[in-house]
């Protein structure tokens, strides 16, 4: 699951996307395109991907820890209530399409998931540590997710501003 999950996230983004683009009445501008996709990423890689790994490491902590090839540790729940918190604001986010919300939670997001990218490399440069949660998708996921916020809120800030 700890494989899936994050490849799952990523194509339920782009899959409600296309077809809120498909279905839309009106002119389907570059602008409403990566409004909707922001909102969809937010939803699923940020909010569900979120509240998923909360799930994980604080119910679950022995299981999260052998997929990401740790030791059980009392770090664990504290990582999990920072990703309860990641998952909740991503699905405010979803809702409250304010544009310096999103902003915020882009920072917060590129702050955990940018560091736990540099931690999973580091894992695996200095132990071999190829376990699935640590160099699988979850690390690509762990890149792209802040990096697509970023892209899609400059995308939209001037029709923010509007």
């Amino acid at each position: 699951m700890v494989f899936w999950f994050p490849v799952l996230a990523w194509v339920l983004a782009l899959i409600f996307t296309a077809f809120a683009v498909a279905r839309a009445e009106g002119p389907r501008t570059f602008s409403f395109m990566a409004d909707r996709l922001l909102a969809d990423i937010l939803l699923f890689p940020v909010g569900l991907m979120g509240l998923w790994a909360a799930l994980g490491h604080i119910v679950f902590p022995a299981q999260a820890a052998a997929s990401i090839g740790w030791a059980p540790s009392p770090f664990q729940f504290e990582v999990g209530v920072a990703n309860l918190g990641i998952g909740l604001a991503g699905l405010v986010g979803v809702v409250y399409r304010d544009w310096g919300y999103r902003l915020a939670v882009a920072v917060m997001t590129c702050g955990f998931l940018g560091g736990a990218a540099v931690g999973h490399v580091v894992q695996i440069l200095t132990t071999d540590n190829l376990a699935a949660g640590n160099a699988g998708p979850i690390l690509y996921t762990d890149v792209l997710t802040p990096l697509s916020l970023f892209i899609l809120l400059a995308a939209t800030w001037r029709s923010a501003r509007d």
